[in-house]
């Protein structure tokens, strides 16, 4: 029913607007707007990181996807939740340590080079306008399944409540607006699917799961290439996306910040396994829907046809509701953390140029959102982390933990891998199968130790310009709070 989804569509609005006019109120110095003045606990920061983390690809595409590949399709969530272990074990703690706002600041303290800076934010902003164009597209598609209004009308939506809130409270006021909204997604595809498979488990099996779920279709017929180099792509992602790491930034101290990444872990895991649940049951109740393009859409279908009538139309509002949550938590993560990069980089760095930035920086990709069409989620955000893991991730690892970076070494390999791997993403419908298409395709397996292999040769070939403080700098990045005071 139209009407209980548009209310459902609404709630949600306003309850974030509330939460968003409550963060404004609260929000009164720079570091509220940037890093919530490092002051985030680890549940509620826990919370919030999943909010904006488990975007469109996961709430709408997952369950496509497994729609569309069977088994194949969990090699997603495994690589997206995995991806925050490698976050635990090498950048959470020393990030919080570095003192910095966004990750042109890390470089920037790190390398003691402002040109390298420059590069890094470029990156940044071209990273998270390719991953919000996705969430705008979901907007747009999950809108018009529920609604008959015009196609431009979920991404414009999203893109004014996101820059609103963004604008008004900055990184304060969005922790709140993201916590609530990822119990709230979580809720939304755990109550369905519960009760679905209650539904579907009263009566004989009416289906042969050989034929719904056949083994060539599993992880063991998928090519070993391809399956390799994406789960790659999707653990060393993690590591290189802006609004991730500008979440560390908000923890009080570096253990805070391993704390939030432990919980986040268990929070994101309980969520795919809900979500990859709705994909299993779509492939005995809507096995119609396995089509490219339309599988996206499989959640707000399944309620309806297990639960006709009243039951099934309150259902598919509640997914309605989390489906624009993820929209809105993902988006206003990534716009908060590209709008820090551009008020410091481009503009004074100040609580108005903030703002202004934020407006900018939704702008952008709700133009590329309304001049392009939407393809599937989970491939599309897919596409995200293979270009932060070339380009980024690199960098910010050995930034971390070598001594021996160089600025020139950072940006040679920032360059080598942004442009390799967008090479091959374009290149990719000129192949025709074979190899080729399997190294086109997925390239994370190359570029990403091409582009380290630069940086670490072009650096031991400027060993010279090795930053006088990066001892010191890197002291203070690995030595626990109360010490590293103390070393000064």
């Amino acid at each position: 029913m139209p009407l209980l989804d548009l209310a459902a569509v609404g709630a949600l609005l306003l309850a974030t607007v509330v939460l968003g006019v409550v963060g404004l109120r609260i929000s009164r110095t720079t570091s509220d707007f940037f890093v919530a003045s490092r002051s985030v606990r680890p549940v509620w920061n826990a919370s919030a990181i999943s909010g904006e983390y488990l975007s469109a690809g996961t709430f709408l595409g997952l369950a496509g996807l497994v729609l569309l590949s069977g088994a194949e399709g969990f090699w997603f969530p495994i690589g997206y939740a995995a991806g925050y272990l490698l976050l635990l074990l090498f950048v959470a703690a020393p990030l919080r340590r570095s003192g910095a706002y966004t990750i042109p600041d890390f470089i920037q303290a790190r390398l003691e080079s402002q040109g390298a800076r420059r590069v890094t934010s470029l990156l940044v902003l071209v990273i998270g306008w390719l991953y919000i164009v996705p969430q705008l597209h979901g907007a747009s598609l999950a809108l018009g399944v529920v609604a008959d209004v015009p196609p431009w009308t979920g991404a414009v939506l999203v893109a004014v409540v996101v820059a609103g809130i963004v604008a008004a409270g900055g990184m304060r006021a969005i922790t709140a607006v993201q916590a609530m909204q990822y119990w709230l997604k979580l809720t939304a595809l755990a109550l369905p699917a519960v009760l679905i498979l209650m539904a579907l488990s009263g009566g004989e099996p009416t289906f042969d799961p050989g034929v719904v779920f056949p083994a060539e279709r599993g992880p063991s017929g998928a090519d070993a290439y391809e399956t390799v180099s994406l789960m790659i792509a999707l653990l060393l992602g993690t590591i290189g996306l802006p609004h991730v790491l500008v979440r560390f930034y908000t923890s009080p101290d570096g253990g805070s910040a391993r704390r939030t990444t432990v919980l986040v872990i268990a929070m994101v895991g309980v969520f795919y396994a809900a979500s990859g649940t709705m994909g299993l049951i779509a492939r005995v109740v809507a096995p119609d829907l396995a089509v490219p393009g339309v599988a996206d859409t499989v959640v707000l279908e399944l309620p309806s046809r297990v639960f006709p009538g009243l039951v099934g139309d309150l259902l598919t509002a509640l997914i309605v509701a989390g489906a624009f949550a993820a929209f809105l938590a993902t988006s206003s993560g990534l716009v908060v953390s590209l709008a820090g990069v551009v008020s410091q980089d481009v503009f004074d760095g100040s609580v108005r140029s903030f703002r202004v930035s934020a407006v900018l920086c939704t702008l952008v990709p709700l133009a590329f959102a309304l001049l392009t069409e939407p393809e599937g989620l989970v491939s599309s955000v897919g596409t995200v982390f293979v270009v932060a893991a070339s380009s980024l991730t690199p960098v910010i690892l050995l930034g971390v933990w070598w001594p021996g970076l160089t600025a020139r070494g950072a940006v040679a390999g920032m360059v080598t891998g942004a442009l390799s791997c967008g090479a091959a993403l374009m290149a990719t419908p000129l192949a025709r199968g074979g190899a080729a298409e399997a190294l086109l395709a997925q390239p994370a397996a190359w570029t990403i130790p091409l582009a380290t292999a630069v940086v670490v040769v072009v650096s031991l070939l400027d060993r010279r310009r090795i930053p006088a403080r990066a001892e010191r700098y890197l002291t203070r990045l690995h030595v626990p709070e109360r010490r590293a005071d103390s070393i000064g």
